[in-house]
C-alpha cells in the first residue's frame, strides 16, 4: 500500500511590514485564550475574543484581508496596521438614499473630503455575501447602480445577507458592527435612528440606540432625524449608557436644524477634545458608544428651519386628526412635502432623494469627523510614545 504524502501546514501569510512584536502579542493572547476556555465551550465572550484575534491575524501581512467572511481593502488594512485614521461611512446613502449618479458622485466627495484630511475612509457594504470594510471605485459604482435593489442591512440582517450571498446596503447599526470588529473607532453617518413618535404603543425603537449601547465607537452624525421623538431618543440612549456631546453647542440639534429644545449632555469644543472623551471611553472599557453630534452648518440652517417648522405643523396636524401608529410617518412626510412644495422629497431620506441640505449635512460631519479621527491617532501614538498626557 503506497504511503500518504505527510500533511503540510498551510504557510503563515507574508506581513509586508514584519514586526516580530505582533506576532509574539498574537501568540501570547491566542495561548491564555486557549488556557481560559475548554475545549469545545463556546461562549459569546469567547466567540469575540475569537474575532478579535482572527483580526489581529489577518491585519499582520495581507493586502486584502479576509477575516472569517470579513474582507478589508488593503488601504484600509494598511491604516489600521499602522495605527493611522480610518472613518467608517455606513452604504445606506448610497443605496436608499439618493438616485444614480448623484449618489456616486456624493459617495466620492465624501471620501475625498475625509483623505483632504487626513483619514482613509472606509465605506461598508455587503457584496455577494461578502462584508467588505471599504469599497473601490468600480464596488462603489456597483452598490450605487444597485440603488434600492441592494437589501437595507441593519444588525438583524446580516446573517441572512451574508447566507444568502445577497448585497447589503449597512444602516448605522451593521456599519458599527463591522466596523468595531476590525478596529475602527470613528464613523461618520447623516443622522441615526431614534425612538418614532408614538413608540409607547408601536415600540418603533431603531436598533442604532441598541447598538450604540453595546459598540464602543463614536458615532459623527448631525443628531436624531427630527421626524422622530428626540426627547424621548435622549433619555433611551441614557438608558443605554451612551454618552452624548454635543460639538460647539449647548444646544442638541434637530438634524436640519441647530437646536432641538433639548439641552446637550455634554459640550466638546476641539477634535482633541473629543479624541480624548474617546481614548477614555476604550481604555475605561465601557463597552457602549458615544454620540457626537454636530449642528448644520450656519449657512444652511435657514433652510433647515423651514424643514422644521412644516414638521412642527404636520405633527400637531396628525395631533388633531388622530393620525397615529404605522400610519403616522407616511402622513408626516406627505404633509411635510405638501407645506414645502415639495423640497422635503429632496430633504428626506426617508422618500429615497437627497436635498442640499442633506448632502451638507453628509460633508460637513466628514470634515469634522476626520479631524477627530486624526486627533485620536495622534493621542494614542502619543501616549504610546510615552508623552505623559491624560486621557480626559
Amino acid at each position: 500500500m503506497p504511503e500518504l504524502p505527510p500533511l503540510r501546514r498551510p504557510p503563515l501569510p507574508r506581513c509586508p511590514v514584519p514586526r516580530e512584536s505582533h506576532f509574539l502579542s498574537f501568540s501570547r493572547r491566542f495561548d491564555s485564550a486557549r488556557e481560559r476556555r475548554p475545549c469545545g465551550a463556546l461562549t459569546s465572550a469567547s466567540l469575540a475574543e475569537h474575532w478579535e484575534l482572527h483580526a489581529v491575524w489577518s491585519r499582520m501581512g495581507q493586502n486584502d484581508s479576509i477575516l472569517g467572511s470579513l474582507k478589508i481593502a488593503p488601504d484600509v488594512n494598511d491604516a489600521l496596521l499602522r495605527g493611522n485614521p480610518v472613518v467608517a461611512l455606513e452604504s445606506t446613502i448610497i443605496s436608499h438614499g439618493m438616485p444614480y449618479p448623484q449618489n456616486l458622485q456624493t459617495a466620492k466627495e465624501v471620501q475625498a473630503i475625509l483623505k483632504a484630511n487626513g483619514a482613509v475612509p472606509a465605506t461598508i457594504a455587503i457584496l455577494d455575501g461578502v462584508p467588505c470594510i471599504g469599497l473601490n471605485n468600480e464596488q462603489l459604482e456597483r452598490l450605487a447602480k444597485l440603488g434600492s435593489k441592494a437589501q437595507k442591512t441593519a444588525r438583524r440582517d446580516i446573517s441572512h445577507v451574508v447566507a444568502s450571498g445577497g448585497n447589503g446596503a449597512t444602516t448605522v447599526s451593521a456599519t458599527m458592527f463591522f466596523a468595531s470588529k476590525v478596529g475602527i473607532p470613528v464613523f461618520v453617518t447623516g443622522g441615526v435612528g431614534g425612538v418614532h413618535r408614538h413608540a409607547e404603543t408601536t415600540m418603533d425603537i431603531s436598533s442604532d440606540l441598541t447598538e450604540l449601547g453595546k459598540t464602543p465607537m463614536a458615532v459623527i452624525s448631525a443628531g436624531v432625524k427630527s421626524i422622530l421623538d428626540i426627547p424621548r431618543t435622549l433619555e433611551y440612549l441614557e438608558t443605554q449608557g451612551v454618552t452624548v456631546a454635543v460639538y460647539q453647542s449647548n444646544d442638541f440639534p434637530a438634524f436640519f436644524s441647530g437646536s432641538s429644545g433639548c439641552k446637550a449632555p455634554c459640550r466638546l469644543d476641539t477634535p482633541e477634545q473629543c479624541a480624548r472623551l474617546i481614548y477614555a471611553n476604550m481604555k475605561l472599557g465601557l463597552g457602549s458608544g458615544m454620540l457626537i453630534a454636530v449642528p448644520a452648518p450656519e449657512e444652511h440652517v435657514a433652510a433647515g428651519n423651514a424643514i422644521e417648522s412644516a414638521i412642527k405643523k404636520a405633527l400637531e396636524e396628525a395631533k388633531v386628526n388622530n393620525v397615529a401608529g404605522n400610519a403616522a410617518t407616511p402622513f408626516l412626510l406627505s404633509r411635510v412635502n405638501e407645506l414645502t412644495g415639495g423640497a422635503s422629497l429632496l430633504a428626506s431620506i426617508l422618500c429615497y432623494k437627497l436635498f442640499f441640505s442633506y448632502i451638507a449635512l453628509v460633508k460637513n460631519n466628514a470634515l469634522i469627523g476626520a479631524r477627530i479621527a486624526v486627533a485620536l491617532a495622534d493621542l494614542r501614538r502619543s501616549l504610546k510614545n510615552g508623552q505623559p498626557r491624560s486621557a480626559l
